[in-house]
């Protein structure tokens, strides 16, 4: 794909302006480092042109402080100020995101989760976003490590993909995790799989701050 030109033009009856503004469904798996990190640089580029941005974290718990969430909820803070009126950004970019973890309880039920209660809050959390997809809340979803949840039978794969498959607008989604189900990787637009070939805990080094967190 040089210069940013698709290899092949599909019959689909869309005009150019149409099939590139389609919504996507985004899949960053693998073993590799960079899953996440890369969904994230993702957000970056969408707030910058005025998305509203839902973060949704499946498996790191709520007493973690991610140096991106930091940054991003700085970056709403940005965004809320710099509002006119009329209710546009007077910067012209950046808008609104929110970011809910699972570890404790989803930040939304404001209550207190136990280690028992993990499949029950990631069905929750599932839920919830298939509420705000129907109400086309949020641009775009990023649903961190969400392949886990899947694997682990707490979130029933079918129900996914059928929803993914079906939600209204123009929402586009990513999501990011290991093993992601193959029924997962047919529905997406866009997968990529990070490949781990060298790492520093191979040779017994701990993660550091601006690296892993």
């Amino acid at each position: 794909m040089p210069q940013g030109q698709p290899s092949a033009v599909p019959e689909d009856g869309l005009s150019t302006r149409q099939r590139r503004n389609r919504p996507l469904v985004m899949v960053h798996t693998g073993d590799g480092k960079g899953k996440s990190t890369a969904a994230f640089g993702l957000a970056l580029r969408g707030w910058n042109q005025g998305w509203d941005i839902g973060v949704f974290q499946f498996v790191k718990s709520a007493k973690w402080r991610l140096g991106e969430q930091t940054a991003f909820e700085r970056l709403g803070e940005i965004s809320a100020g710099s509002i006119t009126g009329d209710g546009s950004p007077t910067t012209g970019n950046g808008s609104k995101i929110e970011w809910h973890k699972m570890g404790s309880g989803w930040s939304w039920s404001r209550k207190q989760g136990e280690d028992e209660d993990h499949a029950r809050d990631a069905a929750e959390g599932w839920a919830e976003i298939k509420r705000r997809m129907a109400e086309e809340r949020h641009d775009l979803y990023l649903l961190d490590e969400f392949t886990y949840p899947i694997n682990w039978g707490w979130v029933d794969v079918e129900d996914v993909v059928a929803t993914l498959a079906n939600r209204p607008g123009h929402q586009h989604v990513v999501i990011t995790g290991r093993r992601a189900d193959p029924r997962l990787l047919e529905v997406a637009d866009l997968v990529t799989e990070m490949t781990n070939v060298k790492h520093p805990m191979d040779a017994g080094q701990k993660g550091q701050r601006g690296i892993e967190w």
